[in-house]
């Protein structure tokens, strides 16, 4: 089989895992829902999210048994190793809007070779949306992805993302400030991976933050991002990998500004 093939089989996996990830979680979504705190107040976890990992695993292990398998929830690995094929999981990346009854949450799924993404795919059941990656480009519910031609910061909107512990709220309030002081608009989601799948559907031109991020939460939406023609770096302005300091994803063309952005939290 040659490497474009197998990259098409994981590509077309990487979705079916995801839908299949996808429907466990709607189908508990605006349900009374046992939480459980992690490491925090607004880290939270449900049954749901274990029961929805289980079936991507599942899936993902019916055409692919001896891949490592990366997830956010019990027993998967945390790190993704250098070399060969894995998989990255995140059953419900949004859980604190998926708790809330928002429908900004999806199950997250990415297949790499080598730490790089080959196939990936987000699936956004309460809002209909697929946005999936492969061989032949990025997509959301089939139709292909392109990032925002936007090219001027003041008519620009950007989304500060993941979340700074109570401990570095001083970090949150400077990425904010930095936002808004060299942006048209902010917006925050609650969810990484549709912040990122919205850089590259152009909904947002960028959106950034200071933190080693985990890859369960990044990889999938960096891979949709490159694929629909944006920039993915770290806070020094190479190329973003899965075990970067800092992740600044935009459509291309304001990127040096959000870089000068995310420089500034920790200025």
């Amino acid at each position: 089989m040659s490497d474009v093939t197998a990259n098409s089989n994981r590509a077309i996996v990487a979705a079916r895992a995801a839908a299949d990830g996808a429907a466990v979680a709607a189908g508990s979504f605006r349900t009374d829902l046992a939480v459980e705190e992690k490491d925090g107040k607004t880290d939270v976890v449900t049954q749901v999210d274990r029961e929805a990992q289980e079936a991507v695993i599942e899936t993902i292990r019916e055409e692919f048994p001896d891949d490592p398998i990366v997830g956010e929830e019990a027993d998967a690995l945390k790190e993704v190793p250098e070399t060969g094929p894995a998989w990255i999981v995140d059953p419900i990346d949004g859980t604190n809007n998926y708790v809330n009854g928002s429908r900004a949450f999806g199950t997250a799924v990415a297949a790499v070779v080598d730490g790089e993404p080959v196939g990936a795919a987000f699936d956004c059941p309460a809002l209909s949306d697929t946005y999936s990656v492969g061989p032949e480009g990025a997509s959301r519910n089939d139709d292909p992805l392109s990032v925002s031609d936007c090219s001027d910061p003041e008519a620009a909107t950007v989304c500060p993302t993941f979340w700074w512990d109570f401990d570095q709220r001083d970090q949150y309030a400077a990425a904010t400030r930095a936002v808004v002081e060299r942006f048209g608009d902010m917006r925050r989601y609650g969810c990484a991976q549709l912040e990122l799948a919205m850089v590259a559907s152009g909904a947002l031109e960028g959106t950034m933050t200071n933190l080693r991020v985990n890859p369960w939460d990044t990889v999938a939406g960096v891979g949709l991002i490159r694929e629909a023609g944006g920039v993915v770096t770290d806070l020094e302005g190479d190329r973003w990998r899965h075990d970067s300091t800092g992740l600044v994803a935009s459509n291309g063309r304001i990127h040096d500004e959000l870089l000068a952005a995310a420089r500034e939290i920790e200025a």
